[in-house]
């Protein structure tokens, strides 16, 4: 097949484009310049078609769409805090650059596979513990970037009832794995990792027994493969949660990568907003074959050596 993926330069998006090839489609990547999408593409360059652009470019959204059969949808501003301090970059991005997307799609005739974010759940506090959050659930998002990717997944929604456009809505949790953002505005587990690795004590907001759904990147991508593969009238239209179906405390995360890699762990004040449980219902996924392989601190094992190899290049 003929496959776009747009932010196929980024952290999951550059997994999915290998997964892709491997498989042996065609696959194009339209992505915003940078050295770390560039670096991130670094083993594909040679048989992909790259397009350096923005989703909120309009007319170049129309080009790049022509000819494609399916169009994976990542490219998103993402980070929680970050959206906090220019709340409209994540409107402009997350849900204009969705609908140019799904204008394009429609015009195509072509199918979309929409990368959500369980952040659009909002707390998930409320549940039993034997209970998690499904597709049902009511959206309740708590920060701009949640809302901005409520906004873009219900309009993937309105454009199947309105359109009839093939869309499914793929609502990962909290992903991890090489190539993930470490720095300013970057996610939980490679900030922890980069800070012991040299030397640093880690940091744990609150009491830290808020808890996460995390799945390693590989188990991911395989998940947006299966939904490929699946083009049935039971996903059209429909939202479905990838995750492990496990939850881990965060102060359980730092007290392991604090003991492999010897530092200290610290407590800080806890922070506005947060979020105190994402438990998923993973159960639409496992009745298409979804099933997780890698278990977390294993995963998180595999990144601090990964890790530790990226800093010494």
């Amino acid at each position: 097949m003929k496959i776009l993926v747009t932010g196929g330069g980024g952290f999951q998006g550059s997994h999915l484009v290998e997964l892709l090839l491997a498989k042996g489609h065609h696959v194009s990547v339209l992505n915003t310049y940078s050295e770390q999408a560039k670096n991130n593409l670094a083993r594909v360059l040679s048989s992909i078609n790259l397009i350096w652009g923005s989703v909120t470019d309009k007319e170049l959204i129309e080009k790049s769409i022509r000819g494609h059969e399916v169009v994976f949808h990542l490219a998103a501003r993402v980070n929680v805090d970050e959206s906090r301090k220019d709340p409209f970059s994540f409107y402009h991005a997350n849900v204009l650059g969705t609908m140019y997307i799904l204008e394009a799609v429609r015009k195509e005739q072509a199918r979309l596979i929409y990368a959500s974010t369980c952040e659009v759940y909002g707390d998930g506090h409320v549940l039993s513990e034997r209970e998690g959050l499904r597709e049902n659930a009511e959206l309740r998002p708590n920060s701009p970037y949640a809302a901005s990717k409520a906004a873009a997944d219900r309009m993937c929604h309105a454009y199947f009832k309105t359109y009839g456009v093939n869309v499914t809505i793929v609502r990962p949790f909290n992903v991890y794995g090489e190539r993930q953002k470490s720095g300013t505005f970057g996610a939980l587990i490679p900030i922890l990792v980069s800070r012991a690795l040299i030397g640093q004590d880690l940091t744990v907001f609150g009491d830290g027994t808020a808890t996460r759904d995390y799945s390693h990147v590989s188990d991911i991508v395989d998940g947006y493969n299966l939904i490929l593969e699946n083009d049935t009238e039971a996903l059209r239209g429909e939202a479905i949660n990838l995750a492990s179906g496990c939850e881990t405390r965060v102060c359980d995360i730092a007290a392991y990568i604090a003991h492999v890699l010897k530092v200290d762990i610290v407590r800080g004040e806890p922070r506005p907003g947060e979020v105190s449980r994402f438990p998923a219902d993973i159960s639409l996924a496992k009745s298409f074959g979804f099933s997780p392989r890698m278990n977390l601190f294993d995963g998180i094992a595999r990144y601090i050596d990964w890790a530790r190899e990226h800093n010494k290049g």
